[in-house]
């Protein structure tokens, strides 16, 4: 006699498992390639993070497992309770939709960041950048991370992917600040006056900081 994890198994989905770990993995390290054994941290947290999401969404349920086997919350065991907010707070299929839809906006918006902050880095040759992304927070592709993570967060929350998420932005704040320790010391007074006028990871809401690229 079959459980009702089993019954309510992903209907054997592990390929989608597999590849959407496979593709977010690649992006992972094309984007965020480590330098230091502090960037393999982290990039090993997101890792962590991503594999923890992907096998959860489309393989083995560990949260709703444990929500509905040992908190004893009551939890329909289909697929679309993945979309935990919504199924704890009673919001039913549309609720579910503005999740997605949340979710998916912000991580677009992360994605977007990232790929800016990357081109910006490899165009720049070394030189300090200040301009375009650069010109509204200094740390894009980190910014962005976060971004990403919280619409995962939204979209399909996981136990694992909720103790991950601190221990994420823990390790890439660090190795931010480090980062401008090092850019402090290469680009000494133009650095510092960067950092005094662009915020480090959220853009000022209102006004329009002007920055030029310089040499």
């Amino acid at each position: 006699m079959k459980t009702p994890l089993q019954e309510w198994h992903w209907s054997e989905l592990w390929p989608l498992a597999l590849i959407a770990i496979v593709i977010a993995s690649w992006a992972l390290y094309h984007f965020l390639a480590p330098q230091s054994w502090r960037g393999w941290a982290g990039v090993g947290a997101v890792q962590a993070f991503i594999i923890a999401l992907y096998t959860e969404m489309y393989e083995f349920p560990l949260t709703i497992y444990v929500l509905t086997s040992f908190l004893h919350v009551p939890i329909p065991l289909v697929h679309d309770s993945g979309h935990l907010w919504a199924t704890l707070l009673g919001y039913g299929p549309a609720g579910a939709l503005v999740e997605m839809a949340t979710g998916y906006a912000l991580v677009i918006t992360g994605l977007i960041l990232i790929a800016k902050g990357w081109r910006a880095v490899l165009r720049a040759c070394g030189r300090l950048l200040t301009d375009g992304i650069y010109a509204r927070m200094r740390h894009p592709q980190y910014s962005g991370l976060f971004l990403a993570v919280l619409g995962q967060l939204i979209h399909w929350p996981t136990i694992p992917t909720l103790l991950l998420s601190p221990v994420i932005v823990w390790l890439y704040v660090g190795l931010a600040r480090r980062e401008e320790k090092r850019l402090l010391a290469e680009f000494g007074d133009r650095y510092a006056a960067y950092r005094q006028r662009v915020p480090m990871f959220i853009p000022a809401l209102t006004g329009r900081r002007r920055a030029s690229r310089t040499s």
